[in-house]
């Protein structure tokens, strides 16, 4: 019943889109691998969408320097094998409405936190197994925030991210950053970014990124210091990659430790590599890692392919 009302109301909103804004941009990007997981009790295969998503966005002129902008994107799951329905395989993502101009944008909604935000493109193995969210704090989406960016200065931005109390800790919690560069490294052949967290989900945390292009070869790192809001669970950690393309392949590898104060040390490796079909289609492989003290150790195998539109 979910997944029915769900559908329907996104085929309902997508037919007002289509009629009220002649400029509504759809897009997404499915993304889907077949992988063998091992978690210390033995081997599974397993189908798994990574992150699949589709949404709506736009904008309209309100005055020569101000527009309204608006996104709503939903995650969707396509390897969903729950036959009884009572797992809903559309979720949301960032969804938010504000308003652009001379000062740069203010967004209301649901939206990724500055401190998310300021890794940019920096992680190789986003939305899979590697990604660095599995052992790095802050890699947050959350809504009741406000959300700014300002326009770019000399190449630097500024973000920030407001977060309304909840019934979680009655905390509000703020998250900003300061970038310089383009985070694709398109326009430049450096990215580089400072962030932090206060009261975010229970967690304060520090973070310095730095992205660079030479020729074929990209190299990242990130800096990452961390703790509970009230002062316990200390822990910091880095994060290493580098990717490499030749042709139509892309082969890439990435390395990232975290260490608790308490003497837990957890660390894992990546490595994988990217075949272009064109500019919106690959397929790929990847073989994840992770041990530390007193865990399983946890090794995943995939192969998958992404589509973009």
């Amino acid at each position: 019943m979910k997944l029915v009302k769900s559908t329907l109301l996104l085929s309902v909103l997508s037919a007002l889109s289509f009629n009220a804004y002649a400029d509504v941009k759809v897009y997404g990007k499915a993304n889907v691998s077949v992988q063998s997981t091992d978690e210390g009790e033995g081997s599974a295969t397993e189908i798994k969408s990574n992150a699949s998503r589709f949404g709506f966005k736009g904008s309209e002129k309100l005055g020569s320097d101000l527009e309204v902008i608006y996104k709503l994107e939903f995650q969707v799951d396509l390897s969903d094998a729950d036959s009884k329905g009572d797992k809903d395989n559309i979720t949301a993502r960032n969804q938010y409405v504000g308003l652009k101009g001379n000062f740069g944008e203010v967004v209301i909604g649901r939206n990724d936190t500055a401190y998310k935000q300021s890794q940019g493109k920096l992680d190789q193995f986003n939305d899979l197994e590697g990604d660095i969210k599995n052992l790095f704090k802050g890699e947050n989406r959350l809504g009741n925030s406000i959300s700014y960016k300002s326009n770019s200065f000399s190449g630097f931005k500024l973000l920030g991210t407001f977060i309304a109390e909840d019934d979680r800790d009655g905390k509000n919690g703020y998250s900003t950053a300061l970038t310089y560069g383009d985070s694709k490294l398109k326009k430049s052949s450096v990215y580089a970014a400072i962030a932090v967290d206060s009261e975010v989900k229970g967690y304060d945390a520090v973070r310095f990124a730095i992205h660079g292009k030479f020729s074929d070869i990209k190299v990242g790192a990130i800096y990452q210091m961390q703790e509970r809001s009230d002062g316990s669970d200390e822990a910091d950690g880095y994060m290493l990659n580098a990717a490499y393309s030749v042709g139509a392949n892309t082969f890439k590898a990435q390395y990232q430790v975290i260490d608790f104060d308490q003497g837990d040390k957890i660390d894992g490796i990546s490595v994988g590599i990217d075949h272009k079909l064109n500019k919106v289609t690959k397929l790929y492989g990847f073989y994840s890692t992770f041990d530390g003290d007193n865990q399983v150790e946890r090794d995943y195998v995939a192969a998958g392919i992404e589509y973009k539109f």
